[in-house]
């Protein structure tokens, strides 16, 4: 997500990063997992579900919940696996064989985190099903806060030529225009879509739609409030609901109506028109150039990935209201954060499930 560092966060990573000692109560690393991470492992432990959560806002349980907490609380993740290579310490279900982890925020930790848990040799990663789940940005042309999209194409924001607006041609809308273009009104050059452009397995995406399309997502007073503001945007209006959405990941926190058209049509410019923007944020371009270099080397499957981001604010102010103070109050708490971790986690959850349910068929192929 494109996170504003709010003190609470602030002070969460801080801890995290400071690797600060567990409470007495906390679980103790399991027994399997005593192979060191960069030495050989006779028995690695075997993983069906990744779940790729990017942040938590202090502790990984009993406070405010960000990405990770329901994952680790709802779906039994008790045994911790020290993890030093990363941000954060793994934790595992042996029984359902669901692996959480938390990369940090931002794509340089994403990568990092991906790469440490994709070539650790006391896994065996190759069957595992990865699913990133966060929260994000969401426009508000295509939804509302608390929904949830599956991404088809995740697009970088960050890897481009920039001159200052205020130096640019008088014909030019933005300074910001793809690498390799001839300016940001050029839209006949091919681009070379490396390292920009990631496709998620469209069958995979599809049946994760399918699945879940039609789950009631909860809803509340305050969210409602919100998304009434945005006159003249109904699917802002909605209240939550599931769709299939693409996804800018850039390191830059951005904001406002002008910056949200020019996401549309990064968007659409780099998947040749394939493409619709719905979701802004932070991390997932480094989890994918990952999982490609990862299933060249056989330790993991990018056909295996999934991408799921709820929307906890929008991209954009509603109608009379500048996008300075828009964006500065949301750093004070996303209106939509407690829905979109919530639904994020229910949506996910069902997918998840479907895996094990049916792990003697997925774990063969993915399904279709």
């Amino acid at each position: 997500m494109r996170f504003p560092f709010w003190a609470s966060l602030l002070a969460g990573a801080a801890v995290l990063f400071a690797g600060s000692a567990p409470a007495t109560a906390a679980p103790q690393p399991v027994a399997a997992a005593q192979c060191l991470p960069t030495g050989p492992c006779a028995h690695p432990i075997v993983v069906k579900v990744v779940i790729v959560s990017l942040f938590e806002i202090g502790k990984d349980e009993g406070d405010q919940a960000g990405e990770f907490q329901l994952w680790k609380a709802r779906r039994g993740l008790t045994q911790r696996i020290a993890f030093p290579q990363s941000y954060h310490d793994l934790y595992y279900n042996p029984q359902t064989q669901v692996l959480g982890m938390v990369t940090g925020i931002g794509t340089s930790r994403s990568t990092a985190a991906t790469m440490a848990l994709g070539l650790d040799p006391r896994f065996d990663l190759r069957h595992a099903y990865w699913l990133v789940a966060g929260i994000a940005g969401i426009d508000p042309q295509d939804a509302s806060i608390g929904s949830v999209a599956w991404a088809r194409y995740v697009v970088d924001g960050d890897l481009a030529h920039e001159i200052d607006a205020r130096e640019i041609p008088k014909d030019w809308k933005s300074g910001y225009f793809p690498r390799g273009s001839k300016g940001p009104n050029d839209t006949t050059t091919v681009l070379d879509p490396d390292g920009e452009v990631f496709q998620i397995n469209p069958a995979l995406v599809n049946w994760a739609y399918r699945l879940t399309k039609d789950m009631p997502l909860p809803d509340s007073p305050a969210i409602k409030a919100e998304r009434l503001r945005f006159t003249g945007h109904p699917n802002a209006r909605k209240p939550p609901f599931v769709l299939e959405g693409d996804q800018l990941s850039a390191m830059t926190f951005w904001h406002g109506t002008l910056l949200t058209d020019w996401a549309n049509t990064w968007v659409k410019r780099w998947t040749g028109g394939k493409g619709e923007f719905v979701t802004s944020a932070m991390e997932d371009t480094g989890v994918l150039q990952a999982m490609t270099y990862l299933d060249k080397a056989g330790r993991a499957d990018k056909h295996r990935v999934l991408v799921l981001r709820a929307g906890s604010n929008y991209t954009m102010p509603p109608p009379g209201v500048d996008a300075a103070s828009y964006l500065l109050r949301e750093n004070e708490g996303y209106a939509g954060l407690e829905a979109a971790v919530e639904n994020v986690y229910r949506v996910g959850s069902k997918v998840v499930d479907a895996w094990l349910a049916d792990w003697a068929t997925f774990e063969k192929s993915p399904p279709r």
